[in-house]
């Protein structure tokens, strides 16, 4: 499908995404404060400005979106129009995202990523059910983790050991 807008258009639409203080970021970000949970929010001073910082538990959570961070969902479709541009432009997404994993981890962080569908969307979770997740987590030793798969969530709610997939 080619674009229905003209190249300026479409970079100002583009630049208009947000970054921080997306819907999946804050209601993440109510369920873990509901949990009683507490954190600091884009830490410009750890690589990669963390969307969530768990300072009690040296934990980082980033909320990414599927789109850029190809997530391999339906929400990571790749335009038709100008391909190798978005190609190069993804590729340098995720190596972005890995180094700025390896350098936290460097610095002692634990690091997790929640992903965008399992927050919106169709495919998406119950917030606090996403928390719970979160919050198990943090009582293991991964240094790495995502969500795990919709199967295992259920375990979350009566046993929390070796549901959580490592990254």
């Amino acid at each position: 499908m080619t674009d229905t807008v003209d190249s300026e258009t479409r970079s100002r639409i583009m630049r208009a995404v947000p970054q921080k203080n997306t819907k999946p970021e804050l209601l993440l970000r109510r369920a873990l404060h509901k949990l009683g949970l507490r954190f600091r929010v884009n830490v410009a001073r750890l690589p990669g400005t963390p969307d969530i910082v768990l300072p009690k538990y040296k934990t980082v959570i980033f909320v990414h979106g599927c789109y850029w961070h190809r997530h391999g969902c339906d929400k990571s479709t790749t335009p038709k129009s100008n391909a190798n541009f978005w190609e190069r432009k993804f590729s340098s997404n995720r190596q972005r995202d890995t180094k700025n994993v390896k350098e936290l981890r460097q610095l002692g962080w634990r690091v997790m990523t929640v992903w965008e569908c399992e927050m919106v969307g169709k495919r998406s979770r119950s917030s606090l059910l996403v928390a719970k997740c979160v919050r198990a987590w943090l009582q293991t030793k991964q240094t790495t983790g995502e969500l795990p798969s919709q199967e295992e969530v259920e375990k979350v709610l009566n046993d929390t050991s070796d549901i959580l997939v490592p990254k």
